[in-house]
């Protein structure tokens, strides 16, 4: 066998199991992701400000020092029963790390009614509500702060802050990292808005590890250029049209209905790689297929901004730059692995290759699939 096709063969095996093994050994955050993102929704028509924050639930109950009991807490009632004991201690955690000042003077914050919970990317989250006094003439500006969950805490890293604001007359979105954690309202220019949503789009499909394997599949039934080029633009305007208007609350599915068909969708296609033959008919019914299944990724995209409130066209900008995001990077990704796919098949490997590459995503994604199927508690 030709070196370069060798080399294909070999590459393919590395990213492969590259993604096993990510599976398999988890980053070492106590059964946590590496990464988590905080929601922030920021209101007010004067000086003083109301924040709705939604936060990661057992992250948020371990960076606030409490007990196992609190973190560990699985049944919505008993995560309700843990706030509400806890409130002090998690009111101390969250008002130290986000902050709102009104004209460079600091707010302060005090937590109204009760917190609530409720399931985000089959994670439970906490939901927050706090009102800042603001001392100030009228016409001031506002400023948002975030260091929620920072690296020195060690459970989580890169952590992202989506902030949706209406304030001091001007509504829209930004993202808060470390590097630059302060939102002054008025200052941020369009491009920076532009930029930060199209990072967040391009790290949404790096990460999501079921949209990957479902690319990867598609992939593998693909055998020439042009079934790429078809398939890619099939997926990418569905998933684009109910992204969009799930994102502008014109559908709203909830996550435990989409996750578990997303899971389904990458069987299928797996499956499909598995047992079709080029002269039979299962080719005829790929392009619906993954028509359909990405109608159905595209409210997952869409369930990684969290923005499902009718209405809400001033995020336009920040929906396309997200989606702009997930379509480079998929088209990265499906040129540096079709031709790898293209060599292997000229091999004498291509016979059991298919099967190699189908057989571990069809595994991962049955798991994934009961998973994901809600259980009652």
């Amino acid at each position: 066998m030709p070196r370069r096709r060798w080399l294909s063969a070999v590459i393919l095996a590395v990213i492969l199991g590259g993604v096993l093994a990510d599976l398999v050994h988890p980053a070492p955050a106590a059964a946590h992701e590496a990464t988590t993102s905080a929601h922030a929704e920021v209101t007010g028509t004067g000086a003083d400000v109301r924040v709705v924050l939604d936060l990661e639930y057992d992250l948020l109950m371990k960076s606030a020092w409490l007990y196992a009991e609190a973190y560990e807490a699985k049944a919505r009632t008993e995560q309700l029963r843990q706030l509400t004991i806890n409130r002090d201690a998690v009111t101390d955690y969250v008002t130290g790390r986000f902050a709102v000042a009104y004209d460079d003077r600091p707010c302060a914050p005090t937590m109204v009614g009760d917190a609530d919970v409720h399931v985000r990317d089959k994670a439970a989250f906490a939901v927050l509500t706090y009102a800042y006094a603001c001392e100030g003439e009228a016409g001031g500006a506002h400023a948002i702060s975030s260091a929620l969950f920072p690296d020195a805490e060690s459970f989580v890293h890169n952590t992202e802050t989506l902030v949706r604001y209406e304030l001091d007359g001007t509504k829209g979105s930004a993202v808060l990292v470390a590097k630059d954690p302060t939102l002054r309202i008025g200052e941020r220019r369009a491009s920076d808005q532009i930029g930060e949503f199209f990072l967040l789009g391009a790290e949404h499909l790096v990460l999501g590890l079921d949209h990957i394997f479902f690319l990867i599949a598609l992939l593998i039934g693909a055998r020439r250029l042009r079934d790429v080029v078809v398939t890619a633009s099939a997926f990418t305007v569905a998933h684009s049209i109910t992204f969009l208007l799930a994102a502008m609350g014109v559908v709203d599915v909830p996550g435990e209905i989409v996750e578990p068909i997303i899971a389904a969708s990458i069987i299928v296609v797996a499956l499909a790689n598995l047992l079709g033959h080029e002269d039979d008919k299962l080719g005829k019914w790929r392009l619906p297929i993954v028509f359909a299944f990405g109608l159905v990724h595209g409210l997952g995209f869409a369930g990684a901004l969290d923005i499902n409130e009718s209405g809400s066209w001033e995020l336009l900008l920040s929906l396309l730059s997200f989606n702009v995001g997930i379509e480079l990077t998929q088209l990265a990704i499906i040129a540096v692995l079709f031709p790898l796919l293209v060599l292997l098949r000229r091999t004498s490997a291509s016979r059991w290759a298919v099967a190699a590459l189908s057989v571990p995503i069809v595994a991962v994604s049955l798991y994934w699939f009961f998973d994901r199927i809600p259980l009652p508690l």
